[in-house]
């Protein structure tokens, strides 16, 4: 898991680096706002993001709710660093979209347990995130299969969303959860395996006549 550092005071940074490190995190270091919104912008950027308040630039208040106007950040689980530990100082940063906080300078294991909230919550994101995006998935099939198919009169394949033909059995076994099993109905039956039983033993029957009359 990538966690981001947005830290301008040199000695703070090397130890939340360190130590982030130790613990198997892979950590991305800046310096101020403005560094740290330029990696959060990027396509991998980290889901957990330690920053600290007040910084050159854009400082950790103000990055807060840049990210939070984002729908690509919403996700963001955000710690607050800093020395401000009054009440309403807790309150701004949570109103600016934090999502927890910790007092400058850190204890360790304070640091790893809050870390590992936000690695918790990550996860339940992600977990509800994938049982969404599954649940999306069945409606859709389902829908397609409610809805109008173009199907062949003659050979009776099925017409897809991309213009392509095939078997029924195919596409259903495509749109839905089911797999076919094959047998015959009665109908069918009667009306095409017994002839095709009957044309079969008289082929065979005037087979073996041929042969004795050699």
């Amino acid at each position: 898991m990538r966690i981001l550092i947005a830290e301008d005071d040199a000695t703070s940074r090397l130890l939340l680096e360190k130590t982030l490190g130790q613990w198997g995190y892979d950590v991305t270091i800046t310096k101020d706002g403005d560094e740290a919104w330029d990696v959060l912008q990027s396509e991998e950027a980290p889901n957990l993001a330690v920053l600290d308040w007040m910084m050159p630039n854009t400082d950790g208040i103000d990055l807060c709710r840049r990210a939070r106007e984002l729908e690509k950040l919403q996700h963001l689980y955000i710690i607050m660093l800093t020395t401000r530990d009054t009440k309403e100082d807790l309150a701004e940063a949570l109103e600016a979209g934090a999502d927890d906080y910790i007092n400058k300078p850190f204890n360790r294991k304070e640091l790893q347990a809050r870390i590992n909230v936000g690695m918790r919550m990550l996860n339940l994101q992600m977990t509800l995130s994938k049982r969404v995006r599954e649940l999306e998935e069945s409606i859709q099939r389902e829908r397609q299969l409610q809805g109008l198919l173009p199907i062949c009169s003659y050979c009776k394949k099925i017409r897809d969303d991309n213009n392509y033909w095939s078997q029924v059995e195919r596409y259903i076994e495509h749109h839905a959860d089911v797999a076919f099993s094959h047998s015959i109905c009665p109908e069918c039956y009667e009306s095409v395996v017994k002839p095709e039983i009957a044309a079969l033993k008289s082929s065979v029957g005037q087979s073996k006549s041929t042969d004795a009359s050699k």
